[in-house]
């Protein structure tokens, strides 16, 4: 394997052997000198939040503690931004401290520099609260700590302008961006990532807060969506009495798991792309924008009016039949149908990857519009014209299925060499300390959790399916369905892609929800959703198994919809 240097300086992080900056303390100086021309309040928080760093220990570095005035926007970084699945936000920010460090850094046996990098926002106007936002992908960057509402449609205010603090992590790596997984090759990385590294941040950001504000939070929260939503469901299980209230959004719960369904979906798919002239398959090719129009046209007609309205959306899932067969050309390939190959990948990939014994290996896929979308195209198929795919599956599931989730590492992985039948176990290991599939979490629940989760219907990467046969589990260990609902709730959203997009109602505001849910016992018996594909239209998102049924009225209001048990099949 190739070595890997510690990585470039970057803001906030101090690299190994490196001494305090000097320029830093003498920033000190030149800032105090300033203070009697500042407003009294203003020079107040600059002295509160410069006194920070005097709380940096050998195993807790403070590189940075600075008061921002209100009005700041958050920084533009697309290594931050990539695979979180949360939503930019424009929104001007509030007057804060913001802190940047690294918890317990570390030189690796091969002489890489790892640590657990942090930024905590704190809020002049502070209101009691803590949130732990999620990051995504691989991690490896620290986010920009805001408490952006992690779903691409979502129009509500970030949790720092609510006046909660916030602080965002790394998951103990630094990586060139979120989709870097060459820290796998190092086992307290592996750990940190896991989800080892939410405990050290949580305690850290805890008594910076109550060394800022001379009390600690009253209230604590954890958000985020994707390998985000994971973590969230980790810190349920692996943290219980940390959090209050943790809202997990398209959580990669099974990840170890959803990693080889990547691999499986890019291998069904190449055996059905047309090859071009060099004799290479072009996997975008394999079902093109026009292929996947007519299978979501296929599945509105199949199964959109089966909630008493047809309008684009298919609410009533569990009253979906749909046969893509129905769709075969009856000769060779024409525009409005679909080829026998085109046909036997779909088959594969929606009926979720198993090994030569038909043994499942990851769950199927729910038919649903969304897939038509350019977010699912974006992970399945991609958009490349040549031979080289530029799917997310097919870029990104042979590093991290490689060098994070197979053990022994596999540096460079060849998706068409992996195995089902011999390969699967060794992603084992990772998964006993990754995957978020606990069912006993009477801690969390006895002292007053509540959990949030939130998953889109036409997720590419992480099936809904899945995650409602482990909501079944979670009922089955706790009590039942109702006994569950007190303290844990589903909402699936119909058409929506990975943490937002595709033709759903992907505007809403979760955060709101847990905080009525943990601090007034308004448990959500529906989720008020919009969104940019249906302008105008408001729906209720329903808690599972509960779906949106039409009882009359104005279509477009959410006020028209009841949410109903499905009927008995």
């Amino acid at each position: 394997m190739p070595s890997i240097r510690p990585p470039a300086a970057r803001p906030g992080i101090l690299q190994p052997g490196t001494a305090r900056p000097r320029a830093t303390r003498r920033g000190w100086g030149a800032a105090l000198g300033t203070l009697a021309l500042l407003a009294p309040d203003a020079a107040r928080a600059q002295r509160a939040c410069a006194d920070l760093m005097a709380l940096a220990r050998p195993d807790l570095r403070i590189t940075r503690s600075e008061a921002l005035p209100a009005g700041t926007l958050p920084a533009e970084n697309p290594g931050r931004a990539a695979l979180t699945g949360a939503a930019r936000s424009r929104a001007a920010l509030p007057a804060h401290c913001v802190v940047e460090g690294m918890i317990a850094p570390r030189t690796a046996a091969d002489g890489r520099f790892f640590g657990i990098g942090f930024q905590l926002r704190l809020p002049e106007a502070w209101n009691g609260r803590f949130l732990f936002q999620g990051g995504g992908g691989m991690d490896g960057v620290v986010s920009e700590a805001i408490g952006a509402i992690p779903v691409a449609g979502a129009t509500g205010v970030p949790a720092l302008n609510r006046g909660y603090a916030v602080v965002s992590t790394d998951s103990g790596h630094q990586g060139r961006d979120a989709s870097d997984a060459s820290f796998g090759t190092d086992q307290q990385a592996r750990l940190d990532h896991a989800g080892g590294s939410i405990g050290p941040v949580a305690r850290e950001a805890r008594a910076l807060i109550a060394a800022r504000y001379g009390r600690g939070p009253d209230h604590a929260y954890f958000m985020g969506c994707s390998n985000g939503g994971r973590s969230a469901m980790m810190a349920a299980q692996r943290f219980p009495l940390e959090f209050d209230g943790i809202v997990a959004g398209n959580p990669g719960f099974r990840l170890s798991r959803a990693a080889i369904a990547q691999a499986w979906d890019v291998k069904a798919l190449t055996a059905a792309a047309p090859r071009n002239e060099a004799g290479q398959p072009v996997l975008a090719a394999a079902l093109t924008p026009a292929d996947m129009t007519l299978l979501a046209e296929g599945i509105a007609k199949a199964c959109d009016a089966a909630d008493g309205l047809a309008d684009g959306t298919v609410e009533a899932m569990s009253a979906c039949r749909f046969d893509p067969a129905t769709l075969r050309c009856p000769g060779e390939k024409a525009a409005g149908c679909l080829s026998d190959p085109q046909l036997r990948a779909l088959e594969r990939v929606f009926g979720g990857a198993r090994d030569s014994q038909d043994r499942p290996l990851y769950a199927g896929w729910p038919w649903d519009p969304g897939i038509a979308a350019p977010g699912w195209r974006a992970w399945k198929l991609g958009t490349a014209t040549g031979g080289t795919p530029n799917a997310r599956n097919a870029t990104l599931a042979a590093a991290s299925l490689g060098l994070y989730f197979m053990t022994p590492p596999v540096d460079g992985l060849d998706l068409r060499s992996f195995d089902f039948d011999r390969d699967p176990p060794r992603t084992a290991q990772t998964a006993a300390i990754n995957d978020a599939t606990a069912t006993f979490l009477n801690s969390f629940s006895g002292h007053g959790g509540r959990l949030l989760v939130f998953h889109g219907q036409a997720d590419p990467v992480f099936s809904a399916t899945d995650l409602r046969d482990h909501w079944a589990e979670l009922a089955r260990d706790n009590g039942g369905a109702e006994a569950l609902s007190a303290w844990a709730r589903l909402f699936v959203v119909p058409g929506m892609n990975h943490c937002g997009g595709g033709p759903a109602m992907d505007d809403f505001d979760p955060l709101a929800a847990i905080e009525a849910w943990v601090e007034r016992g308004q448990a959500p018996d529906r989720l008020l959703a919009r969104g940019s594909a249906f302008p105008g239209r408001s729906r209720p998102l329903c808690p599972a198994p509960q779906e949106a049924r039409y009882r009359g009225g104005d279509p477009q209001e959410a006020a028209s919809f009841a949410c109903e048990a499905p009927a008995a099949p």
